[in-house]
């Protein structure tokens, strides 16, 4: 699997990317897309009570992964 990680730029804001050339997809940090669309001061609490509320509401799409290192998240 070969991947590349970037970082995108939305209306001037950070999104860290990773692009996988086996699967022609795009994967995108959840917490940059959510600082992104909320303009929250903290998207880190913000996807985290995100997620308890979809859980409660019985959505299944929200996995127990609690965050995941990026190399490239130093640069931000």
């Amino acid at each position: 699997m070969k991947e590349k990680e970037s970082v995108q730029l939305f209306e001037e804001k950070k999104v860290r990317t990773v692009w996988n050339k086996d699967e022609e997809k795009w994967y995108f940090s959840i917490i940059d897309v959510v600082s992104v669309l909320t303009e929250s001061i903290n998207a880190t609490a913000y996807w985290r009570k995100l997620k308890q509320r979809l859980k409660a509401e019985g959505n299944e799409t929200v996995t127990n992964c609690h965050g995941l290192k990026s190399k490239i998240c130093d640069n931000l």
